[in-house]
């Protein structure tokens, strides 16, 4: 489990909802009619964009190592 940073928005007054990023996860996004709608869609996005980094970055190497790294 990771904790990423989400940025909330209300959206314009005539649509309303929510849309929300993640500051860590570039072009990860998501939105929903409820506060909690727009981050279940958020985290799904998370999810996707990071497997498929990561899927990317050790297809090309077939010797790459995958180690955790904490930063505080």
């Amino acid at each position: 489990m990771k904790t990423f940073t989400a940025i909330l928005h209300r959206g314009e007054p005539d649509e309303g909802g929510f849309w929300a990023t993640c500051v860590e996860v570039p072009g990860a996004n998501g939105q929903g009619e409820t506060r909690e709608e727009c981050l279940a869609s958020l985290r799904s996005a998370v999810k996707e964009l990071v497997e498929l980094n990561r899927a990317e970055a050790v297809a090309d190497d077939a010797d790459a190592e995958l180690t955790d790294l904490v930063v505080s």
